[in-house]
Formats: structure tokens, sequence, C-alpha cells
């Protein structure tokens, strides 16, 4: 992937995960389904538990952009228990992090694939003019705290000053408190809004919600 990206006028840099920087492993959601068939004892044809998963991630994410919360990934799990027949009653919160736990370990496994050309190079570029980088990421299926796991693997969490994901303060992009929660984080608090760049590929959560905030963006286009 290759960018436009203005350094040189801005001071700090906000970067989106998703499709900006990474991402799925081919194989991964294939697997993690597989995971959740066995895992719940799903009685349902395999593909019928993929529309399933599917349908929801996709439904949880735009619910998450327009009402700017944050569907829990547990509650994700029981509403697509839910129509695949699985009785909910009978689960806890220990059971849901146990499978959690398990595709935690699936996902460092078939780890996502880095979409942005020369990244630790284009990192370095922007630390070595004394600039600062976060991660500002909605989620879904996958927590946080596993975004954290995986950037260090990758060795890029060294490159990272502070992370922000949905899941963690129940906000979502492109609500402008999640950019607000951006602004708090700053070193200079007294950096002024457009020296501030979000980069991102989605055009309302990223673009349009950062713009609407008052920090510059930058939108990628795949």
């Amino acid at each position: 992937m290759k960018t436009d990206i203005d350094i040189h006028n801005h001071c700090h840099f906000s970067f989106d995960l998703w499709l900006t920087l990474i991402k799925s492993h081919p194989e991964f959601k294939t697997k993690r389904v597989e995971l959740f068939t066995s895992f719940f004892t799903i009685d349902k044809p395999i593909d019928e538990v993929a529309k399933t998963v599917k349908y929801y991630d996709d439904l949880c994410n735009t619910i998450n952009e327009v009402t700017g919360g944050n569907i829990d990934t547990f509650e994700m799990y029981l509403l697509i228990l839910g129509l695949l027949d699985v009785d909910v009653k009978q689960l806890n919160k220990e059971k849901l992090e146990g499978f959690y736990m398990k595709s935690e370990e699936l996902f460092l496994e078939y780890k996502p694939v880095i979409i942005f050309e020369n990244i630790k190079e284009f990192f370095d570029q922007i630390k070595n003019e004394g600039k600062t980088v976060n991660i500002l990421s909605n989620t879904g299926f996958i927590k946080g705290r596993t975004m954290r796991k995986f950037l260090i693997q990758e060795e890029l969490d060294q490159y990272i000053d502070f992370h922000i994901y949905s899941d963690e303060i129940n906000i979502s992009k492109p609500n402008p408190l999640i950019f607000q929660e951006v602004k708090n984080n700053l070193k200079d608090q007294n950096l002024p809004m457009h020296r501030v760049l979000h980069i991102g590929d989605n055009p309302v959560a990223d673009y349009k919600g950062a713009k609407d905030f008052g920090f510059s963006a930058h939108l990628l286009k795949h």
C-alpha cells in the first residue's frame, strides 16, 4: 500500500487498524467458525454458522458506528448462538471467556496480514522527527487486549505512544468522544487540532469522524 501521508505538517498521527494497517489472515475466519461450531456444539451446517457470524459481525459494526457505542464481544456471541438455536441460558461468562481465549490463540496463529507498505520504515520516519503515534480502532470479535499482543509480536508496539480501542471505553468511531480520548492522551495538550492527523479507510468512521471533531484526516483508498 502506497500512501501520500503528509508527515511534515502534522505532529501526531492516529492510525486505524483494520484495512488501514492490517487485514485478516485468509484462513482465520473459516477456522474461527469451525472452532465456534465445535466449542458450543452447534447443530447446524457450517455454512449457516458462517453466514450468521458474518451477519452479526457486520450488523454490530454498523450499530456501533451509528450509535457511537460498543456492543460487547460476548453479547455478539450470544446473539449468534441464540439465532443458531443454542440455549444461551445454559451459558455463563466463564464459558464465553473460554471460547475467547481459544479464539485469541487461533488469531495469533493465523495472524493478520500487514497491508501498509513499509510500515516500520514509515513509523521510523515519524519517530525520528520526534512525533507521536496512536492506534484508534473500533473492535468487534477481536478485543483491544488481543490487538496489543499482536502488535507486540510484530514489533510495532514500540512505535505506538498509546492505544484506544472501542471495547475498552465503550465508545466507537465516529463518536466525537473517542477522538476526544486521542486529544486527552496527547503529550502536548496545546497542540493545535489540525496538527493531529487521523489515518483510516472508513469514509464515515475515520475520515468524517476525525474532520468533524477538528482533526486533520487522511482517507486510505484500496
